[in-house]
């Protein structure tokens, strides 16, 4: 077959400068048939990162976008591989991260035949958990419709967009792209700035409420000398995807529940209660009664208009996070309040047999280094978490805002190819890890320092728990909740990771210091109670 002869400037030529305009300098995918044409000429200074399976590819493309500031770039086959991504896309979406997602579709010239591997509606596919999609009407059009993804992309909020793109567009002529700077943030108005600070300045009692905006806008000093200058109690906000307070500050108290009347019982007391970059609020199960306790007034800082809309009460005051506590430092007047009580954490956890996760978390706390990443998705250790491995850094915890499993193991993986200087611990759940677990073939390809610390306690156990929630007796059976017989180590070998597995206390502190100290990728099991 004789070679393609191309026309100087292409589609694809112009994708790839688009790409250089915005600093991408990685792709994550899993290629088929209707995207080979993109890789005609594949550019040098142009990582492409495998995955063995679509949602692994998104994960790991959520991850490092949000380690390394920049838009995450994932190329997905047409519908079936963007149904496989579709569960990691709505946790992005969820997570507000900055991804555009390039799917590949069948040849303009026979889409109207019911083309294999068409996808007929590939712009609705994904929706409404992208903000923006669309199949350029003509190939031409593709390298601005990449420009114009990437900027909404970047947008606050952001999220991912995905740009369809017809497998013989490539190779047409096309015009390069003139780049262009589109401001990310909006400052919030004056007034509203004014009117929360006279509101903060004649409370007796505030209390603050962080989430996962604060560490994304790079707002954690200017939380911290907010709170100082009132003497405000900090809770983290329910289900939050990163850390909005440093957990070992004086005024911090904890976690809210993700129950109405527990969320009430936590903030009584108080006569203003600050929202900052999280909702009004994040509920996992139904309850009555009201939002806030009797007599508070509730004010929200936030960069995202529909959660603004969203709110059941109080008065929102939308811009970024970061600019409008800076507005809020400068704005006058002040009052200076004595602190609260200090929030007493449980006691320290004890070695047993078996295994208790308060232990192993105890461990991981005392084991790692400050620069270290936290990385979970192990419902069961979640609440655990929050008594026994505090996080102390901005930029040092991801989770998943969506409460979709299949995640964070991939996004561990991104975001340790983004940040290769630093190690992150994955604490993944056994039922957590299996929908994800291809990410330790990558992870052994590229040599990433991550540890995959995988807490097995032999079945789901967060469904367990949740079934005591919804009233279910102590001790029903609950079909489809245990996992006997999966071995970690076998699985972490056979994709190139060395594993090791741990039953007993004794030998926990060792094997992580092994695995923590050792370069590249390692799997830690520990079996526990």
């Amino acid at each position: 077959m004789s070679p393609v002869s191309l026309p100087p400037f292409t589609v694809r030529d112009g994708v790839y400068d688009v790409l250089r305009q915005f600093g991408v300098d990685t792709i994550f995918g899993n290629p088929g048939s209707t995207e080979l044409p993109m890789f005609r000429h594949f550019p040098s200074d142009i990582q492409y990162v495998l995955g063995l399976q679509e949602a692994v590819c998104v994960g790991m493309a959520d991850g490092y976008a949000q380690a390394s500031g920049k838009v995450g770039f994932v190329n997905l086959h047409s519908a079936a591989g963007v149904g496989h991504g579709m569960g990691n896309i709505y946790t992005a979406f969820k997570n507000r991260t900055p991804l555009v997602i390039i799917a590949g579709q069948q040849s303009r010239s026979i889409q109207a035949l019911d083309a294999y591997l068409a996808s007929e509606r590939a712009t609705e596919l994904p929706q409404p958990y992208v903000k923006w999609s669309i199949e350029p009407a003509r190939a031409q059009d593709v390298p601005q419709a990449i420009a114009t993804a990437c900027r909404r992309a970047l947008q606050a909020p952001c999220g991912p967009v995905l740009v369809s793109v017809p497998s013989d567009d490539w190779d047409q002529p096309a015009e390069p792209v003139v780049h262009r700077s589109v401001s990310p943030c909006t400052a919030p108005e004056p007034q509203a700035i004014a009117a929360l600070a006279q509101a903060l300045a004649a409370c007796e009692r505030p209390v603050f409420v962080t989430g996962a905006e604060v560490d994304r806008s790079g707002a954690w000093d200017e939380i911290v000398a907010l709170a100082e200058r009132h003497g405000a109690k900090v809770f983290n906000s329910p289900m939050s995807a990163r850390a909005g307070f440093p957990e070992d500050h004086a005024l911090f108290h904890g976690f809210l529940p993700a129950v109405k009347a527990q969320i009430v019982q936590k903030l009584t007391g108080h006569d203003l209660v600050l929202v900052v970059g999280a909702p009004v609020f994040t509920y996992h199960v139904e309850g009555e009664g009201a939002h806030l306790p009797d007599g508070a007034a509730l004010w929200q800082l936030t960069e995202d208009p529909d959660a603004a809309a969203r709110a059941p009460v109080g008065t929102s005051v939308v811009g970024d996070v970061r600019l409008a506590l800076q507005a809020l430092q400068g704005a006058q007047p002040r009052r200076a309040r004595a602190a609260p009580p200090a929030w007493v954490r449980e006691a320290r956890a004890e070695p047993g047999a078996p295994i208790q996760v308060a232990y192993l978390l105890q461990t991981i706390s005392e084991l790692r280094s400050p620069d270290d990443v936290i990385v979970e998705e192990a419902p069961t250790a979640r609440v655990v978490m929050h008594q026994h491995l505090p996080i102390l850094r901005p930029r040092s915890f991801f989770t998943m805002a969506s409460g979709g499993l299949g995640h964070s193991m991939p996004a561990a993986a991104g975001i340790a190819l983004a940040w290769r200087e630093r190690r992150v611990i994955a604490i993944i759940g056994d039922g957590s890890s299996m929908y994800s677990i291809q990410t330790l073939w990558t992870a052994a390809q590229l040599g990433l320092n991550v540890t995959f610390v995988v807490v097995n306690n032999r079945r789901y156990g967060a469904m367990k728990r949740f079934g005591g929630v919804l009233g279910f007796p102590a001790g029903a059976v609950l079909p489809g909740t245990d996992l006997p017989g999966i071995d970690f180590v076998a699985l972490a070998q056979g994709h190139g990771v060395p594993g090791e597995r741990v039953q007993e206390a004794a030998q926990l502190r060792a094997a992580l210091a092994s695995a923590f100290g050792t370069a590249g990728p390692t799997l830690v099991e520990v079996l526990v109670a």
